[in-house]
């Protein structure tokens, strides 16, 4: 026995798990008292219903999946803002212009050719990129009821599924549009930043009997996961986290995939990054019901009153003298 008190979190091989695999490599988690085992599972599905049962202490979590869990989910860190962008195929992409011009006349001569809608895959129903593909689809002048069918496929199998043809675009988060990109199978059209500068997009999400039963544990947690998003921003570092991501049991993906979106996307730590908002909790909610993924009556104000936790955030930031600026 270690003395150490245990904690099980999983994660998604995405360059924005950076936080809790930083604290992990540096020994942040026991520094702080407690033996964290970090777990790799296979889809946003999966990191769901391990929590809901309890498999799970907490985990990496697209922030719409916990508002969706409505109170048995608390989200008092988000890891990152943007890092997830719209890749098309090459094919696709041949036929619009840089900025996505020329879009929706690519989608309607398809159509007029009888061959049916294009097929593009967010990684989950609640996601931003689910949200922001559809937005942007939509202000492109697609037809998202005639033009395009949009299907789920968890963030590393992303790049199969372009490679075998049966998707034409996808949003996802870092390093796998890169990854697309490299291997000349899609190009990258448009980055979350530049749809949202500062988007929400992953939070840290823990089952709401932590923060009940043991308070003390989860500022431990959070301590350690501000700490590790802290120095996953600082350039000084880069190379050291590029290594730390690209392990086999993390992210496992080229380093220069890697490297893309923490040079010129991803936001770990600074600016508030880790702050939770309240606005951006509405936003997604709102989303969510328009897209039916919540009741149309639902209380929004009093759901992400539930769910986020910024109060917790700043009260724990304070004790590391990192309160964001």
């Amino acid at each position: 026995m270690s003395g150490l008190s245990e904690l099980k979190l999983g994660f998604i091989p995405l360059t924005d798990c950076a936080p809790l695999a930083v604290a992990q490599a540096l020994g942040f988690f026991e520094e702080e008292g407690l033996a964290v085992e970090l777990v790799r599972e296979v889809s946003w599905a999966t990191i769901r219903d391990k929590v809901a049962v309890g498999a799970l202490d907490g985990a990496h979590m697209l922030a719409p999946m916990a508002l969706a869990a409505d109170g048995e989910v608390l989200a008092p860190l988000a890891l990152n803002q943007n890092g997830s962008a719209v890749t098309l195929s090459t094919a696709l992409a041949a036929t619009v212009g840089a900025a996505g011009e020329g879009l929706a006349q690519a989608f309607a001569a398809r159509r007029a050719s009888g061959q049916g809608p294009l097929t593009f895959a967010v990684v989950f129903p609640q996601s931003m990129h689910n949200y922001l593909l559809r937005d942007w689809l939509a202000k492109s002048g697609v037809d998202l009821d005639n033009d395009v069918r949009i299907v789920v496929i968890p963030p590393p199998r992303m790049v199969e599924q372009m490679r075998a043809g049966a998707v034409d675009g996808f949003c996802v988060g870092a390093p796998w549009n890169a990854v697309a990109e490299a291997e000349g199978l899609g190009r990258i059209l448009v980055t979350a930043s530049q749809l949202w500068a500062g988007g929400p997009d992953k939070v840290l999400g823990v089952r709401s009997e932590l923060a009940l039963h043991r308070p003390d544990e989860l500022r431990a947690c959070l301590r350690a996961v501000i700490r590790g998003a802290a120095w996953a921003d600082d350039p000084a570092n880069r190379e050291d986290l590029i290594a730390i991501l690209a392990h086999p049991d993390r992210v496992d993906a080229p380093p220069a995939a890697i490297v893309r979106a923490l040079e010129h996307e991803i936001v770990f730590h600074r600016d508030g990054a880790g702050l939770p908002r309240r606005d951006h909790g509405l936003w997604m909610a709102s989303r969510m019901v328009r897209l039916g993924q919540l009741e149309p009556g639902a209380d929004l104000e009093a759901l992400v009153d539930r769910v986020y936790q910024p109060e917790l955030y700043r009260a724990v930031a304070l004790t590391l003298d990192l309160v964001p600026a």
